[in-house]
């Protein structure tokens, strides 16, 4: 599921006989629930924008989903094999990482996973979301 540019992600507790779910591309945590595929998807909607909300209320920015950079540490040995794959095809460092990526990550499903919408809500009260720093 996606609001805002924030994912969610749902399980199903079949002990509660309910769907749970937590945003997934912050660091706050945004938890939300449903026992329906419409009452999570408004959970989720309404759990996104209560922490916007929250956040503003107190002047602070909130968390941003991913900004598209990210650091790695790999041995010196594969980095110099991971230019060296760039460098023949034809490809910057960048573009070439990029590239491999996207195909694992094709490879495994996830791409399908996060681009889908799904739905569902928390029942009855609103609950001002958790964050965590």
């Amino acid at each position: 599921m996606e609001h805002k540019g924030y994912l969610g992600k749902v399980e199903f507790d079949d002990e509660a006989a309910i769907f749970h779910g937590e945003v997934i591309n912050t660091r706050d945590v945004i938890t939300f629930q449903g026992a329906s595929v419409s009452e999570l998807k408004q959970a989720f909607h309404d759990s996104v924008d209560d922490y916007l909300a929250f956040c503003q209320e107190r002047g602070e920015a909130p968390d941003k989903p991913f900004s598209g950079q990210f650091v790695t540490r790999i041995t010196p040995e594969l980095h110099r094999q991971v230019n060296a794959a760039a460098a023949v095809s034809g490809k910057s460092l960048n573009a070439w990482v990029t590239e491999q990526l996207q195909s694992a990550v094709e490879r495994i499903g996830a791409k399908k996973a996060t681009g889908k919408k799904a739905a569902k809500k928390t029942t009855g009260r609103k609950k001002k979301p958790r964050l965590r720093a």
